[in-house]
């Protein structure tokens, strides 16, 4: 019997505990499994509810938060109420880790915390890299304390200050002077932060999906500016490589980074910087899909789902799409996406906001704030200033939609606690070099 065919007694068929955070068709789970092989049950906050199929599940639980601790006995509950675990799915960057520790709490099978930690420990991460002869940015942990001089002898300057757990640059610092960094160090938990050689050159980031020691899938792209430099208020975009010998050498330097990683199987979002000398340098890589505009280019571009691919490895699942179905990267095919930041200072309410769409060609869809929305600086790349995908023949091509819609992209706003005849602010986004530059 085929082993994915339905079973009779759907009482009988495995139990999938689904964390979600996702507001989008990313987090319908429900379309990843093939249709009476499992049960579903949820564990969701409030505002990601609206993705979930919650008649066929099992049972849906809406939490406060989505901490280890809130989640334990809730999970408890739906095991001691429907039977053992056959898996348990957390996909968020956020969720990584509190989903190993559920799995090691109820016995359920999937990665556990000592292997997912080597992609949340940035310290972890690179010291994985380094025993396998890759190349990587010399580090520090500051667990105990560091004196600046000693960081400033070890890594030399500028160096980075980085959370050994975060994601999307928040709290990362670039320091360039000794002073500057005592003072930084002064202010930090430095129980949680790492000190980094500083590396400059382009930032690249490959994303896919491993099954087997293989690639699936995989493109790659170039930031254009930083997710650091986002932090700071200026746009972030990316624009997929053309075919040939710096994509061929990025995708082979890929594939040793997740070998060092013992990454065999799942989803990988991976940053890596070409320095002037062309010389690869692993920067970090998460156990999941991208973020911002990545998963919707491979949906509408490449028809692959990373979600559902995801879902379908952590599974031992067949892939959602067969390799013969597949887009692949090549001639032709060119595609990117820009993300603006949050207006500040917050709070800010949207007054006008234009359209990319009417204004650049190879602008093919877009997410923007509504007039009245108010910004709090929490949007992240998801609820952001404004959102947009291009396609195109070639990468220059992409390249340059992008940084016309950078120049062309208005977004009006004015103090959210201000009177309504207020004089309105207008935020123009700022303009970039079509150069990333080497700050993380």
């Amino acid at each position: 019997m085929n082993r994915y065919a339905p079973a009779r007694d759907t009482d009988q068929l495995p139990l999938l505990l689904v964390l979600n955070r996702f507001d989008d068709e990313f987090g319908e789970y429900h379309r990843f499994v093939p249709p009476g092989t499992h049960r579903l049950a949820y564990l969701a906050t409030a505002d990601a509810l609206a993705p979930l199929d919650q008649k066929g599940a099992v049972a849906t639980v809406v939490v406060e938060d989505m901490e280890y601790e809130t989640l334990l006995p809730a999970a408890r509950r739906i095991v001691a109420e429907h039977g053992p675990l056959a898996g348990i799915i957390g996909l968020s960057e956020f969720d990584l880790v509190t989903t190993a520790r559920l799995r090691e709490a109820l016995d359920a099978p999937g990665p556990r915390t000592e292997y997912v930690l080597r992609f949340r420990d940035k310290a972890r991460m690179k010291r994985w890299i380094h025993l396998a002869g890759v190349r990587a940015p010399r580090y520090r942990t500051l667990e105990g304390g560091a004196l600046a001089e000693e960081l400033v002898a070890e890594l030399g300057l500028p160096l980075i200050l980085k959370p050994k757990d975060g994601a999307s640059a928040k709290g990362v610092l670039l320091v360039r002077t000794e002073p500057e960094l005592a003072e930084a160090l002064q202010d930090l938990d430095t129980e949680r932060y790492e000190a980094e050689e500083y590396v400059e050159g382009a930032i690249h980031h490959i994303d896919g999906i491993r099954r087997d020691g293989h690639l699936h899938f995989a493109t790659v792209s170039a930031y254009v500016n930083t997710c650091l430099d986002f932090t700071r208020g200026l746009p972030l975009g990316s624009v997929l490589l053309d075919p040939g010998p710096r994509r061929d050498a990025l995708l082979a330097f890929t594939a040793d980074c997740l070998d060092a990683l013992e990454l065999w199987d799942g989803p990988f979002h991976l940053e890596v910087i070409v320095n002037s000398a062309g010389e690869h340098v692993f920067l970090e890589v998460g156990l999941r899909p991208g973020g911002a505009g990545v998963p919707f280019v491979h949906r509408d571009i490449f028809h692959i789902d990373l979600y559902g691919e995801a879902v379908r490895a952590a599974l031992g699942l067949p892939p959602l799409t067969p390799p013969e179905e597949l887009v692949r990267p090549g001639p032709g095919v060119g595609a990117g996406w820009l993300v603006l930041p949050e207006p500040t200072p917050w709070p800010q309410r949207v007054v006008a906001r234009n359209s990319l769409v009417e204004a650049v060609p190879e602008c093919y869809a877009e997410a923007l704030p509504h007039p009245g929305q108010v910004f709090t600086g929490d949007g992240g790349y998801d609820h952001a200033g404004g959102r947009f995908l291009f396609r195109g023949p070639d990468e220059a091509t992409v390249r340059a939609a992008v940084l016309a819609g950078i120049a062309r992209y208005r977004l009006e706003t004015t103090a959210a606690d201000a009177p309504s005849d207020a004089s309105v602010s207008a935020a123009p986004a700022s303009a970039v070099t079509a150069d990333a530059a080497g700050a993380r």
